[in-house]
């Protein structure tokens, strides 16, 4: 969790910003590329809410080590952080709530990502909790510690992927 910390102080130092909500085509041009460069920082337009949904389509790296996709409350909350670890081959789970990390989760039904293989991540925002896809299959539910939802606003995005689309 510290290579994510200094991932996120990083992106605060850089100050990057960028929201989302209209969607970018499949094939982006030069400046939307520049836009989607991991490690990625934009706003979740208006917050998370039920019935709210977050794709994300890249593509992993040749020689993955790990990749993260974490929603946060601006820079402080972490509402989920996910963390992909390839050499594991495991999902870890988190949240940390006025700096301090909860339990973490790690359990999975199956290790979707493949090294140079595309991928499509749906995070369905529910009443309790979130429920990520994987191409179309049920991965994890991740059951909410942040609230209110509407100030989880911002995704983070960083590691060995490169984004395509997002919306």
């Amino acid at each position: 969790m510290a290579e994510l910390s200094a991932v996120r102080q990083e992106l605060r130092n850089r100050n990057l910003s960028s929201s989302f909500g209209e969607p970018l085509c499949t094939s982006p041009q030069k400046d939307e590329q520049q836009k989607l460069a991991v490690p990625f920082c934009g706003g979740i337009r208006g917050g998370m809410r039920p019935g709210k949904k977050i794709t994300i389509m890249g593509v992993v790296n040749a020689d993955p080590d790990s990749f993260d996709i974490s929603l946060t409350c601006g820079c402080g909350d972490v509402a989920l952080d996910m963390c992909v670890q390839f050499e594991d081959r495991e999902i870890l789970r988190n949240a940390c709530i006025s700096d301090s990390w909860g339990e973490e989760e790690r359990s999975i039904p199956y290790f979707p990502f493949i090294a140079e293989q595309p991928f499509r991540v749906e995070i369905h925002c529910e009443h309790p909790r979130f429920r990520v896809l994987v191409d179309g299959h049920q991965l994890i539910d991740f059951y909410h510690r942040v609230t209110p939802l509407a100030a989880i606003d911002t995704i983070q995005i960083s590691g060995s992927l490169t984004i395509t689309k997002l919306n």
